[in-house]
């Protein structure tokens, strides 16, 4: 044997260990691991790749690797008995001689901790141990050990506690010093539960692949290996480092095993949870994260059992799980988070690669800003709002360096990133960056053009949204008088800026305008564009909503049931644009007091946004309090107070721990630096010299919720939410009704009497919104009408404290919020 093995040179940056582990076996974990291995190390792969056959109690990855100098594609299994294999074969030593070398060396090394570990680690020589196994990659193996007749004895006899306890820090700086010369390590792990396992899993890897399959207790193992991995880095100060799950699930055929998802998503009827919404809410307990939707992973990465067998053997195709492999790699390689999508994980991909492309040249690449308008476009669809903008800045800033302020990518990106800041009440921001818009389009395509007119149509929205009613309506005015003029009445320019004039009507109170101009829209639009295109839906959304502010509800329903049955066929169950059209159906049912339809409503909406948003996210938030007021409207007191005690809790503790995301920031750095920061808030005192438990008596993690509760605090008491219960909401809308006519009568005295008397009813949380809302501007406006500027400043601060009523209350009821 070559005592000086394979030198290979470090790395400028430490690959990854990723370690695959199967709680049946390991026929399918080798398969995925050798496909996997052979796509990392394929190409032109920037660094070599390890694969770790750590299973000693059934040695077979090695395999999947034995190739004769002829033939670099065949597949030469090997056996473990020294009689059924070569002598080259039987001679070669693997991880056990390894693990021997260091037991022995351990009895003759003086020091302790990382300095002993990296002491015995180099006077072993662990690069001896090596051996090709590819001809045509950078592809190198460790197998199990020498297959002779004392083989299986020896293994038996390796202690891994007893090695843990002669140097605690042994496997890790193993880890760690052949991640200084590979790109990536990947180690099959044993199955079931043991030392082994246990090192495996929580000592050496970065990553952890978990196969699953229906069996029973399957998923169970994959739950307990990561659980014990967590707490293990959690209390251990010298191993807080993340360690990523990626549940990969194995069945017979794959996902047509699975015809109506009821093994991954759930079924009732039959008492199935879904191994999808398990592993979201392991996810999301594990590591403190709360956005984690895993569709995207489970649509791309399910398995078939069939082809991941068919690749082992003498006569095993590699071709098999080749397009399996290319898909995981896209996860993998970049170590990109399950739960991102394939679509986003791709364009960071993109990103990173027109960096790299550019050699670190601040001037940047029109690919460059591409990607990242496209990256953005994926974040705001995701309601990811601020790194949305971080990526329409970097693609705008790129534009003018490369291409000058009037050239019409850049003006495409200005629009885009101005459209973003409007959505997200940065409204200052927006009015610069429309006012520069205008400025461009009327220089590059004329006063005249539709670009222009779009532009000066968006600059009125935002003088609306800034106060300035009039001078916003006489530019919307003039806008729609050009647009008519010369691009036509029914122009889709001409629409959008129609109903751009209608959305500052609402803003301004001209509601029966608004609605004139809306309905005039809707009607052009399905002659122009059909009666289910996306256009006219947002059309007849809006108008849904305008009805339901004048009162007129049942119009309202039959509207946006309309609406919401083609959304659903369109754009699916989740699509944004249909959870948008089911939430305006919950209010106009609320103002109708059809409350169960509006409790199934809002509890379906709010389980959707927790897994889209995450459950930290304002608009979950905001749901789940809206649930909570019609829990206690329909009398369920108590299940109202605990709901509003958990937003409470989760509000504050997303303000004490996590903190927003920084904008700019890849997400990938936020959740691994969020990982690292719930290891070192839970670190304990606990014995330096313990192995991981490998029996499962180490608590498991807490439940997302329970975990949530027992990390967040409550906010801080201010007031109470109004103790009656209030008028039914007709006779609030007729009020209402009453209130328009005093103001529209020039009735001052009598108009300020009734908005003072309504103002408790109006603020009062089981109000329905689109009566509440209405309520408000109109006492708004009739204080500023009698210039009664205390009076507005006073029901602002009423309104504006509306939300936190509910969080006050649970800080209120439960002592553990006034600590």
């Amino acid at each position: 044997m070559d005592q000086q093995g394979i030198s290979l040179p470090p790395l400028a940056m430490p690959g990854a260990v990723t370690s695959f582990y199967a709680y049946e076996g390991g026929a399918a974990r080798n398969a995925v691991l050798a496909a996997l291995a052979l796509q990392l190390a394929g190409g032109d792969a920037e660094a070599p790749v390890l694969v770790i056959d750590w299973d000693l109690e059934a040695p077979a990855l090695h395999c999947h690797f034995a190739v004769p100098a002829d033939e670099p594609f065949a597949v030469m299994p090997v056996s473990v008995h020294a009689a059924d294999n070569d002598a080259g074969d039987a001679a070669r030593p693997g991880l056990l001689e390894f693990f021997e070398a260091c037991r022995a060396r351990l009895r003759n090394t003086a020091g302790r901790g990382e300095e002993l570990a990296d002491r015995v680690i180099d006077g072993v020589g662990w690069q001896a141990y090596l051996e090709r196994a590819d001809g045509r990659r950078p592809l190198y193996l460790l197998r199990a050990g020498r297959f002779d007749d004392s083989y299986a004895e020896r293994a038996g006899r390796l202690d891994y506690p007893a090695l843990f306890d002669a140097c605690p820090a042994l496997f890790r700086r193993f880890a760690a010093r052949l991640a200084q010369h590979f790109g990536h390590v990947l180690v099959a792990t044993a199955a079931g539960r043991s030392a082994a396992v246990s090192v495996c899993t929580t000592l050496v890897p970065d990553r952890l692949v978990g196969l699953f399959t229906p069996a029973p207790g399957s998923i169970e193992g994959i739950e307990g290996v990561l659980r014990r991995a967590i707490d293990y880095r959690c209390t251990h100060e010298d191993e807080q480092r993340p360690l990523l799950l990626y549940p990969l699930a194995c069945s017979a055929d794959g996902a047509r095993s699975d015809p109506h998802a009821r093994w991954r998503r759930g079924d009732v009827r039959h008492g199935l949870p879904g191994y999808q919404p398990r592993f979201e809410a392991l996810l999301r307990a594990s590591y403190g994260w709360s956005r984690v939707n895993l569709d995207s992973w489970f649509d791309e990465t399910q398995l078939a059992l069939a082809d991941a067998l068919s690749t082992a053997g003498p006569a095993g195709d590699r071709r098999a799980l080749a397009r399996h492999a290319a898909l995981l790699a896209e996860w993998l390689a970049p170590g990109s988070f399950p739960w991102q999508s394939l679509a986003e994980v791709r364009l960071r991909a993109a990103v990173v690669q027109a960096r790299r492309l550019g050699g670190g040249d601040e001037i940047g690449s029109p690919q460059l800003a591409d990607h990242l308008v496209r990256l953005g476009e994926l974040c705001r669809r995701e309601r990811r709002r601020d790194e949305a903008r971080a990526c329409f800045e970097e693609s705008l800033v790129l534009r003018e360096r490369l291409l000058g302020d009037d050239h019409a990518a850049t003006r495409l990106g200005r629009a885009v990133l101005a459209a973003l800041l409007l959505d997200s009440g940065a409204v200052q921001e927006a009015r610069r960056h429309y006012d520069l818009l205008v400025q461009a389009c009327a220089r590059k395509a004329g006063a005249e053009a539709a670009e222009t007119l779009a532009a000066r149509s968006q600059l009125a929205r935002v003088l609306a949204a800034l106060g300035e009613g009039e001078r916003a309506l006489a530019l919307h005015e003039q806008v729609v008088s050009t647009c008519e003029r010369a691009l036509g009445a029914e122009h889709l320019v001409t629409l959008d800026c129609l109903e751009d004039l209608a959305h500052s009507l609402v803003q301004q109170r001209e509601l029966e305008r608004a609605r004139i101009v809306l309905e005039r829209v809707l009607d052009a639009r399905r002659q122009r564009q059909g009666g289910e295109h996306a256009d006219t839906l947002r059309c007849g959304q809006r108008l849904a909503l305008l009805l339901g502010e004048t009162g007129e509800l049942g119009n309202a329903r039959r509207m946006l049931e309309s609406v919401l049955r083609a959304r659903e066929r369109h754009d699916g169950l989740d699509a944004a644009g249909t959870l948008s059209a089911r939430e305006a159906l919950a209010e106009i049912l609320a103002a109708q007091g059809d409350l169960a339809a509006v409790r199934s409503i809002q509890e379906s909406l709010a389980r959707t946004r927790e897994r889209h948003l995450g459950a930290g996210h304002p608009e979950t938030l905001n749901m789940q309090l809206r649930l909570a007021s019609t829990l206690g409207q329909q009398g369920e007191a108590e299940a109202a107070r605990r709901l509003r005690e958990q937003v409470a809790e989760l509000r504050q503790h997303l303000r004490e721990v996590e903190g927003a995301p920084a904008t700019g920031g890849a997400p990938d750095d936020a959740v691994q630096a969020q990982m690292l920061e719930r290891m070192r808030a839970q670190t304990r005192a606990s014995a330096a010299g313990m192995l991981p438990d490998d029996v499962g008596t180490t608590p498991p993690s807490q439940p997302a919720a329970d975990g949530v509760a027992a990390r967040g605090q409550h906010a801080h008491a201010a007031s109470r939410e109004h103790a009656e219960t209030g008028h039914a909401a007709d006779n609030l809308g007729h009020k209402l009704t009453q209130l328009q006519s005093l103001i529209d009568s020039s009735s001052p005295g009598e108009a300020r009497a009734l908005a003072d008397s309504l103002r408790t009813s109006v603020l009062r949380p089981s109000a329905a919104h689109p009566l509440r809302r209405r309520g408000a501007a109109m006492i708004k406006q009739v204080y500023l009408q009698e210039g009664d500027k205390d009076a507005l400043l006073s029901f602002t601060q009423d309104e504006v404290s509306l939300l936190e009523g509910a969080l006050i209350e649970a800080a209120r009821d439960n002592p553990m919020a006034m600590r």
